[in-house]
């Protein structure tokens, strides 16, 4: 987790385009809304791979939302009651839950409906939200947490440390 804290602060400091770190976020956020360890949360992370975006951002955003979902399952576990119980969609999830393979996905469990639909609309949401706050990050803030006394201070105790000095270098140096 370490690394991938520090990978992120690499990318947001560095030359990374603010698109690849953005949809890293919003990959991250659909990932992290549907359940994972069915078939589908596997078929979208491989599809994920496919795509050029922050991994690290992806691992991140995934695992924070990971921690918090049992605060947020009560609001996915409602959409996607809502959307399986649309009556004019019955006849196409009758039609997929016959199909070979497809009921592995477990597109008929509120959880994994409600993740998928939540997710699938706060992509471009949040992606356009991430591509306006890093340039904000890079231009006004990066700069004044570099510069300030305490970061250096730390930096200079905790350099010998391997795993922090990652951070530390990251997060003085923007390399």
């Amino acid at each position: 987790m370490i690394k991938t804290i520090a990978k992120l602060i690499l990318a947001l400091n560095g030359n990374v385009q603010k698109g690849q770190i953005a949809a890293g976020f919003a990959w991250g956020l659909l990932l992290g809304l549907v359940p994972a360890g069915n078939f589908f949360w596997i078929i979208l992370i491989v599809v994920s791979f496919f795509f050029k975006h922050n991994h690290a951002s992806k691992l991140l955003v995934m695992a924070l939302i990971k921690i918090f979902m049992p605060l947020i399952s009560s609001l996915t576990d409602a959409l996607g009651w809502e959307i399986l119980h649309i009556e004019s969609l019955q006849p196409l999830f009758t039609t997929l839950y016959n199909m070979p393979f497809v009921p592995f996905t477990r597109f008929n469990n509120t959880l994994v409906a409600g993740g998928l639909v939540g997710g699938i609309v706060l992509w471009l949401p949040v992606f356009f939200l991430v591509l306006v706050l890093v340039p904000l990050y890079r231009n006004t803030i990066a700069p004044k947490i570099g510069n300030a006394k305490i970061v250096k201070v730390i930096a200079k105790i905790i350099a010998k440390i391997p795993f922090v000095s990652q951070i530390t270098k990251a997060v003085t140096h923007g390399n």
